[in-house]
């Protein structure tokens, strides 16, 4: 892995064009994007590896994903997504494509597929629910879906203009996408259909954006949908290739990235931030200042409490929610992929249960079952090779923070025995959905392990573990402080808290970002550059 160790660097005193705090994927677009513009960045991670949520680790020879799972369009040559990847890794990564059923759901005994191709979703629903009403609201369905994805790109353009510009013409600009974004994924399902076990397929894949459809906006379900509609795919050679071969491209350009490099607050001098200071008390100066790590961190602990007052940040930070927090479990099995005939793409399972509002009310305790667990197999063409005799999987939930609140501030691995017994029982049901979606791992697994929110909150220092910053319901989409700039001069923000959520989510951040600070259209060159 590329980067060096903070207590190596020797850098605290180089003149940088850019600092960018935290290397997830909004750090390191951004990042790339202005190495490519000729800009010496340097990239600060507190981790002890690069790539946030992009990132793998391993224990007793086995390797897991951490956040990315799959990638919509991104796989499908001359796409927005493809080529901005290709542009920030300097065509350096490759993707391939899932299985042609990307996502399966499992209610019950019942399975239905997400298929790639729009009309092959389309046929496949009305094949699984023939009594539909003639389908019409199928339909209605897949036409609203067209709906949000033709309504161009002002939402977000207004994000990357200027303050003064935006305030003129950002309500033009962000009007279309309001009229979906208003009202909860539930709400327009239900104008469309009273069949229940429809919208509960229809919106399986909740855990995407991490909120239930009676939460979450409608837009980004229809955001969501839309990304993987055309299938998904997954990094040749691992998730952490993607940090590997971007921090190449910030480096090549006289750039530094460096880890367990802690940045405590940004340096601000009058309103104009001009470096940021580390853990260990230096100071590292830069022309411009990113943050990578959420609005949330960002306004309430990055900036200097004198002006978090002056402009108000901390009632801005009120208004926001965090999106849910999450239990994983990391898995592994002692034979490849191919002996143990698993699929190329990724389970939702559910409880015989449609109704997902339903299912969350239930569970109030961990005497319940889980609502929803997504479980994603090996999608690595290279995996076998990289991991000989050897598979991995990774099983999420979502699980309310409050029941870790008593062990806040506890160190890490040395939390006690209650703790660990919950997660115990957190790690049974986890398995027990595994071996309902592949049976044949059943008696099977080797080795496996328990992450929740906490780990979170260490690692990716998300202050209630939240999986994907902001959450996304119709609250969100009104916030006009989510974007690139911020009322310090000097200071962006960078990720998916001023896009949508997501590994692409991030990456789209990073355009936006790397567009505010250079006042020009990446976009626009990206897509001009990359044939």
């Amino acid at each position: 892995m590329a980067g060096v160790r903070y207590e190596e660097f020797q850098g605290h005193d180089g003149q940088y064009d850019a600092i960018v705090v935290g290397s997830g994927m909004g750090g390191l677009s951004v990042g790339a994007l202005l190495a490519r513009e000729g800009k010496k960045v340097l990239l600060l991670e507190k981790h002890y590896t690069l790539g946030g949520y992009t990132h793998t680790f391993g224990r007793m020879g086995y390797s897991w994903d951490v956040g990315l799972h799959y990638v919509g369009h991104v796989h499908i040559e001359g796409t927005t997504l493809n080529k901005v990847f290709r542009y920030v890794s300097d065509e350096k990564l490759e993707w391939a494509p899932l299985d042609d059923a990307y996502d399966r759901a499992l209610f019950g005994k019942k399975q239905f597929d997400f298929v790639g191709g729009r009309e092959n979703l389309r046929k496949k629903l009305k094949e699984y629910f023939p009594a539909e009403k003639d389908h019409q609201s199928i339909d209605k369905y897949f036409q609203l879906l067209d709906e949000v994805l033709n309504l161009g790109n002002g939402f977000y353009v207004e994000k990357a203009l200027p303050p003064f510009l935006a305030k003129l013409i950002g309500g033009w600009l962000r009007k279309p996408v309001m009229k979906y974004s208003e009202k909860t994924t539930l709400e327009v399902l239900e104008s469309l259909t009273d069949n229940v076990e429809l919208i509960g397929v229809l919106t399986a894949q909740y855990g995407d954006y991490g909120m239930f459809p009676s939460e979450s906006s409608f837009y980004m379900h229809a955001m969501l949908v839309n990304h993987y509609i055309e299938g998904a795919g997954y990094p040749i050679g691992g998730s952490n290739r993607v940090a590997e071969v971007v921090v190449e491209v910030i480096e090549a350009a006289g750039g530094k990235a460096v880890k367990k490099a802690e940045v405590m607050e940004v340096v601000v001098e009058g309103n104009k931030a001009i470096g940021v200071k580390m853990a260990d008390g230096k100071v590292i100066k830069g022309k411009k200042i990113i943050s990578n790590t959420g609005v949330i961190d960002t306004f309430s602990r990055l900036i200097p409490e004198q002006l978090r007052e002056k402009h108000q940040l901390d009632k801005k930070v009120e208004q926001l929610r965090p999106s849910e927090a999450h239990v994983a479990l990391y898995a592994g099995v002692k034979a490849t992929p191919t002996e143990l005939k698993l699929p190329r793409c990724n389970y939702w399972v559910f409880q015989d249960e449609y109704d997902h509002q339903k299912s969350k009310e239930h569970y109030k305790s961990l005497k319940d079952q889980v609502p929803m667990v997504y479980i994603s197999f090996p999608k690595d063409p290279k995996g076998e090779d990289l991991h000989p005799g050897k598979a991995t999987m990774e099983a999420v939930a979502i699980v309310p923070y409050s029941w870790f609140d008593k062990w806040q501030g506890t160190e890490w691995r040395r939390r006690g025995d209650e703790y660990n017994e919950m997660k115990k029982v957190l790690a049974d049901q986890l398995l027990e959905r595994i071996y309902r979606a592949t049976p044949q791992l059943k008696d099977r697994v080797d080795y496996f392990e328990v992450s929740t929110p906490l780990s979170t909150t260490k690692f990716m220092g998300h202050s209630r573990g939240e999986m994907y910053g902001v959450s996304h319901g119709p609250d969100r989409f009104r916030h006009r402080f989510l974007r690139p700039h911020t009322p310090v001069k000097n200071l962006f923000m960078t990720g998916q808290d001023v896009m949508i959520t997501s590994i692409s989510g991030a990456l789209m951040g990073g355009v936006l970002c790397a567009s505010a600070i250079l006042k020009k259209d990446m976009l626009k060159k990206v897509k001009k550059i990359v044939k």
